[in-house]
């Protein structure tokens, strides 16, 4: 997943199979407010169908955040306790599993902060301040180094996961439903407030997801970040309760909660984190990665080579022989399962720069076959993938020294809304962007 939007791709491009879904989801990258409103409205009306766990009074809100946030370190420190006793990993079993899962919550990632979008243009209103400035820092004060966006586009860059697999619609459900709140504020306020409370009280999965990308020697700054910025004492979830006390209505209070808690359930359409990693399974993604290097590798053998009467062109001529390929080479010992990696020859083909088959498969792609083929084999204690160095920070005083021209051509009023323009979807993770983010909290006096 990039932070690039659609309109940065070359116009020659077809983007073709995408589901409606992912369809809708680029549609509200490049969308202007009111943008699939009927569309949220459909998914409000779903999520009236689900529980939610805020209390009955709103007076209750603060004690209701204090206790969750006890609740979730609590579990935290006796999941710790159980590692520390020799418990194994409760999330990830191995790194290729890790790499699935950020994989698949990509598109999520990649809108990150989208449902706050439109309190931008209330910015004159002190009442809308708190949920501003939990925006702007989503979107790092315009810093590249702290772009959330950014962040999370970086961490998959580095793992060479760069290239988008082909994910199943439901991914891309809460991507669509945070940046169509963010077009949408104006009719649906309390829906968005609610959605923020939602997301903003800091989750239990976090810190294990957290730890777990550490102990696999995957940078876990991304996910570090949003346990430290969301906490509930000082941080965006306590922002997000006084965001609601600040809009709160004199009249028809109990309208509003109700609106208030159709956005939170929100936030429980679709796959959560949980689910996506519990869909992981090795060999079925294997297979999976396979086969789609399968049209491109099954002419490209020589017929010296054969298993069990077929050369390596027929055995990737049609898919259902894929599994039945690998059983072979298996057999034939070309695959050593449970063992180190380094031990089978199919591996040596494929692992360093002198291999005969080095860059055919993707970082993903061979992490999944190296997981796979080590299998119950575990390596020496203390061995741990090394952390790769962060990318440099974006450059972006060029893209700013013309926006600023453009700028200066506009009436004052008409200014801070080309701004807002710039910032909107995930186009505040792009130079211009980043700029524009710094430019806006100037102007508007919202800096930190």
């Amino acid at each position: 997943m990039t932070a690039l939007t659609a309109s940065t791709a070359p116009t020659s491009i077809a983007f073709t199979g995408r589901s409606p879904m992912e369809q809708r989801y680029h549609t509200l990258l490049q969308g202007r407010p009111g943008e699939g409103l009927e569309w949220l409205q459909e998914q409000l009306q779903l999520a009236d169908a689900l529980p939610d766990d805020l209390p009955g009074d709103p007076a209750q809100l603060g004690p209701w955040s204090s206790y969750r946030a006890g609740e979730v370190a609590r579990c935290y420190a006796a999941y710790l306790e159980g590692r520390k006793a020799g418990a194994s990993r409760r999330y990830f079993s191995n790194r290729a599993h890790a790499l699935y899962f950020l994989q698949h919550v990509a598109p999520t990632k990649a809108v990150d902060g989208a449902w706050l979008a439109g309190t931008l243009r209330h910015w004159p209103d002190p009442r809308f301040h708190g949920l501003i400035r939990t925006y702007l820092e989503e979107l790092g004060d315009g810093d590249p180094a702290c772009n959330h966006v950014l962040i999370f586009q970086r961490l998959l860059s580095e793992l060479g996961c760069h290239e988008q697999l082909p994910l199943g619609a439901d991914r891309y459900l809460q991507g669509c439903v945070q940046l169509a709140l963010g077009l949408n504020t104006e009719a649906l306020l309390p829906e968005v407030i609610g959605y923020n409370l939602g997301y903003e009280q800091p989750p239990l999965h976090l810190l294990i997801t957290a730890f777990e990308l550490d102990e696999l020697g995957i940078d876990p700054q991304y996910f570090r970040l949003h346990v430290t910025i969301d906490n509930a004492s000082s941080g965006h979830a306590c922002k997000a309760l006084h965001a609601l006390q600040h809009v709160w209505p004199e009249h028809g209070s109990t309208a509003f909660y109700q609106r208030v808690s159709r956005g939170y359930r929100l936030n429980d359409l679709g796959p959560g984190a949980l689910a996506i990693i519990d869909s992981f399974d090795l060999e079925a993604e294997l297979l999976a990665a396979l086969e789609r290097k399968r049209s491109f590798g099954q002419h490209m053998h020589s017929d010296y080579c054969r298993f069990e009467g077929k050369t390596v062109n027929q055995w990737l001529a049609e898919t259902n022989l894929l599994s039945g390929f690998l059983a072979v080479l298996q057999r034939k010992g070309w695959i050593k399962r449970h063992q180190d990696p380094a031990h089978s020859r199919f591996w040596q083909l494929i692992d360093g720069p002198a291999a005969a088959m080095f860059g055919v498969f993707s970082p993903y792609e061979k992490q999944l076959l190296q997981d796979w083929i080590a299998g119950n084999w575990k390596p020496a204690a203390g061995q741990r993938h090394a952390l790769l160095v962060k990318a440099e920070p974006l450059h972006d005083e060029a893209q700013g020294q013309a926006l600023e021209a453009v700028l200066q051509t506009l009436p004052p009023e008409a200014r801070v809304d080309l701004l807002i323009e710039e910032m909107a979807g995930n186009r505040h993770a792009l130079p211009r962007g980043l700029w524009a983010t710094r430019r806006f909290a100037r102007m508007t006096g919202l800096n930190r």
